[in-house]
């Protein structure tokens, strides 16, 4: 099953059970938000599950894309992502949380085929504020799932305070061919976990206490890619069919490492959807994330080949990127962001290579070296490291 169908199967088994789609999701949040990107499926929905009508009523679904910054460093993995999308499902107040975890079940084992046997799902154990998920815990009984209760595991909330409740978190079996499953979720990182349903039931206060929402609701995610690497049966999210065509162009285009590759593969992925979503890179906010995802690119790029540029880059990856994203600007829009931007980072290299010949940066950098050149000269530690270690 490709990308497109396990997006239509999710989305059309949810609208068969009367959920509206929900469309126009793009990784600006509103105005009035705070936060810089859209970083969870249920994000621009926070006011909807905390009581506010939706127009399009109780039972929705959407493909939210989103941007999380905090997982960078971790990027070259095999499963991290700075631009992913959710699969979502909410009830607004209409059906119980033990439907939503029956539906869930009948969709994986049903619609995407994974069999019985390698599911496993935890739920809430309880703690000193509220007590045991037992409706989900019952729920699953029935099912015949097996089922583990943990405590802060499978407690989902909105930050430190708004919306926040229990959560069943859904696992499949991942050990390959021949391996039958063993042990729990929090005991064999076989078990990867693909999806979660949370049960929107209280709303905690500035001083930590928990009051009832007079609505509760029903908010499940499960990330697109990593139900596609277990689908297609991928030991990584690169080796689908989302990332084929960077796979299959750039290694011939730039001789890279393995993670290197995968973090190249990224952060060009992300870029030109953040460019087609409207932001330019800039010094602050959003395009701050925008220059330092170009520039991370070409420090790892320039780390070994210093000839190398983004002017070589297949603009059959940008339109690629740009179809799955359903963007509608041009390639040569995003091209040109891209190029202007790494105009900007050659000079910023020329600079660099001046302030790092200087006899105070002959010997090893300590972080009040970094943070000096981050905040007087705008070199980030990454790019100082490779020009002081190339010296």
């Amino acid at each position: 099953m490709n990308t497109d169908q396990t997006v239509r199967v999710f989305t059309d088994f949810y609208r068969e059970r009367g959920h509206r789609l929900v469309t126009g999701s793009t990784l600006l949040p509103p105005p009035s938000d705070p936060v810089l990107f859209t970083t969870s499926g249920m994000h621009p929905l926070t006011p909807y599950l905390e009581g506010r009508p939706h127009p399009q009523g109780r039972r929705l679904v959407n493909v939210q894309r989103c941007l999380r910054t905090t997982d960078l460093e971790e990027v070259g993995d095999s499963s991290h992502l700075t631009v992913f999308e959710m699969l979502g499902s909410w009830s607004l107040g209409d059906y119980s949380h033990s439907q939503s975890l029956r539906w869930g079940y009948e969709l994986l084992r049903d619609g995407f085929g994974i069999p019985d046997q390698r599911l496993h799902v935890t739920v809430f154990g309880g703690d000193e504020q509220v007590g045991p998920d037992l409706e989900s815990l019952r729920t699953w009984e029935e099912l015949g799932v097996p089922v583990e209760p943990t405590r802060e595991e499978n407690w989902w909330s909105n930050g430190p305070v708004g919306p926040c409740g229990p959560d069943s978190e859904i696992f499949v079996w991942t050990g390959g061919t021949g391996t039958p499953p063993r042990g729990t979720p929090t005991t064999d990182p076989r078990w990867v976990e693909i999806w979660n349903h949370v049960v929107m039931r209280y709303r905690r206060l500035d001083d930590g206490s928990l009051r009832p929402l007079d609505r509760p609701g029903i908010d499940t995610g499960m990330g697109l890619e990593r139900l596609v690497t277990v689908l297609q049966g991928r030991d990584s999210v690169y080796d689908t069919d989302l990332f084929e065509p960077w796979m299959r162009c750039l290694p011939p285009l730039w001789d890279l490492d393995e993670p290197s590759l995968r973090l190249v593969c990224d952060h060009l992925r992300s870029g030109i959807v953040v460019i087609g979503d409207g932001v330019r890179p800039s010094n602050t906010g959003r395009g701050y994330v925008l220059r330092r995802l170009v520039r991370r690119v070409l420090t790892s790029l320039r780390r070994d080949e210093p000839s190398r540029t983004l002017s070589d880059l297949p603009l059959e990856l940008v339109q690629h990127t740009l179809d799955h994203f359903r963007l509608s600007c041009g390639t040569d829009s995003v091209v040109e962001v891209l190029l202007e931007e790494e105009e900007r980072f050659d000079r910023l290299l020329e600079r660099g290579r001046r302030l790092l010949s200087r006899t105070e940066y002959r010997g090893p950098l300590s972080e009040r070296d970094y943070e000096y050149l981050h905040d007087t000269y705008g070199l980030p530690r990454e790019l100082v490291v490779s020009l002081h270690g190339s010296r």
